[in-house]
């Protein structure tokens, strides 16, 4: 399973450990991803998807998952994102 937001596309970033005396070593940063199951309005169900923190707060900022995925752009969504999208502009 990759460490990659289904909503966002945020994944792993690399950086450096800095010791006391100044030495560097490679890191991961991981996402803080987070197993959701996100109510849609219009179809009046649940779906599950994995996403980090930091979307579930816009989710709530912009007003839930479906205003959320109608201005996401397809290119981050995943592929099961990308579906409902899509079944949720057939249905408008």
């Amino acid at each position: 399973m990759a460490r990659r937001c289904e909503l966002t596309g945020v994944g792993p970033m690399v950086g450096h450990n800095v010791s006391h005396s100044n030495v560097k070593t490679k890191r991961r940063f991981y996402p803080n991803l987070c197993n959701v199951t996100l109510h849609s309005d219009k179809f009046g169900r649940g779906y599950k998807f994995r996403v980090t923190a930091a979307a579930l707060r816009t989710l709530d900022h912009v007003g839930g998952l479906d205003a959320y995925l109608a201005k996401a752009s397809d290119d981050v969504l995943s592929s099961a994102a990308l579906k409902l999208k899509r079944e949720l502009a057939k249905a408008s």
